[in-house]
């Protein structure tokens, strides 16, 4: 695949821009301008954002020199939408699941379908649906970035019962010490 120089796809969106206006549809022709103008402005904030996590100055070098870019949604909102992305599907849901606000448990991701179920693992404050389905929103929207492969986010209901601990312990001695006191000893 070669790449496309700046001048090429200048010229090619110029192109689709005469022929739209030799059409004669004026608001076919604004709205093809205002795509541009928003890929551009999409565009111009991922490089803008790339460049800005690339400069700044690191107290020491990061392990993985491409973690601060692929932790970002939008560079990896941009580097999905051209099969970029370096990570794995796995890897990635898990770095999505990981931002969310309360944790959950991946029960499982079905490629064909598109559904990850998900289980949360600790309490959901109030128990109203309300805070279950914001907490499946804010998993929807952080895999939009992350794993667009993600179409449906399922949660299951009530996180896996903890097991009960039986407390084992000595009781207090009721049998008579012989005369002598337990201090004595």
């Amino acid at each position: 695949m070669s790449a496309t120089t700046a001048e090429q796809a200048g010229r090619r969106v110029e192109e689709v821009l005469d022929r739209l206006a030799e059409n004669g549809d004026a608001q076919a022709c604004a709205a093809a301008e205002e795509v541009v103008r928003v890929l551009m402005e999409f565009y111009g904030s991922g490089i803008a954002r790339v460049l800005d996590l690339l400069g700044r100055p690191a107290t020491r070098p990061p392990a993985d020199p491409l973690g601060p870019l692929l932790a970002d949604d939008l560079v990896a909102s941009l580097l999905n939408l051209h099969g970029l992305h370096p990570e794995d599907a796995p890897t990635r849901i898990d770095r999505a699941l990981s931002a969310l606000p309360q944790p959950v448990e991946n029960v499982g991701f079905d490629p064909s379908t598109g559904t990850l179920r998900l289980r949360v693992t600790a309490s959901t404050g109030c128990g109203c649906s309300g805070t279950r389905e914001s907490l499946r929103q804010a998993a929807v929207d952080a895999l939009a970035c992350f794993a667009p492969e993600v179409t449906e986010v399922e949660l299951e209901s009530g996180a896996p019962r903890e097991p009960v601990l039986l407390q084992i312990g000595t009781r207090p001695s009721s049998a008579p010490t012989g005369g002598r006191s337990s201090a004595a000893l």
